[in-house]
């Protein structure tokens, strides 16, 4: 199974003006600079899909994208899931009083969003301890349904040594480890998804 198209559905602030909850989403969320602009982009094989921006915190809203995978399944050729794309957590130049406002859509949208079926947790593998995606990943496991799983995605593992890497996956052996600069482990984070999703 792969994904044949992807495309831009809407942004909306919270849950109250996002699309109706018909299809699963798979919520992409990490703090600032974690690369998942990119990781969106190489994931989808669409390099405009997801705007990267040169300044941390800018992607201020929830942004939807509506996927089609192409299976082997003649009566089922088809499949669809949503990508949703979370603002980066860890910005720093934002209003306190946007950023409450913004925390709370955010909480809201991984807490009641009925739909939310996965959440894929973008960790830069060079820090994979700081304490920032300590407390998210604490959030997400006293928040998740049983429907729901967590994934933890290391990104930028081309900028590892090869021991520090190893080290990393022994440490996390259920963590998907991405380089999106090499193309490597959008497979294993895709089979990831279509696997929960589809059951493929």
């Amino acid at each position: 199974m792969k994904i044949t198209e992807a495309n831009f559905l809407q942004s909306a602030q919270g849950i109250s003006d996002s699309p109706s909850p018909d299809r699963a989403e798979v919520a992409f969320l990490g703090r600032s600079n974690v690369g998942k602009s990119s990781l969106l982009n190489t994931l989808t094989n669409r390099k405009g899909l997801a705007k990267s921006s040169s300044t941390p915190g800018k992607t201020q809203l929830i942004n939807y994208f509506e996927i089609k995978f192409k299976t082997d399944n003649e009566e089922l050729p088809y499949l669809f899931a949503r990508f949703v794309d979370l603002p980066g957590f860890g910005y720093a130049k934002v209003a306190k009083s946007l950023k409450a406002e913004w925390n709370r859509n955010l909480t809201a949208y991984l807490e009641q969003r009925p739909n939310l079926q996965i959440f894929v947790h973008l960790i830069d593998s060079r820090h994979p301890l700081l304490d920032i995606d300590k407390n998210v990943n604490e959030f997400l496991k006293t928040i998740k349904r049983g429907d729901q799983i967590i994934v933890q995605a290391f990104t930028k593992i081309d900028k590892l040594k090869m021991n520090d890497l190893a080290k990393l996956k022994r440490e996390y052996p259920e963590g998907i480890f991405i380089s999106n600069l090499k193309k490597k482990g959008m497979i294993d984070l895709q089979n990831k998804i279509t696997g929960y999703l589809f059951g493929h």
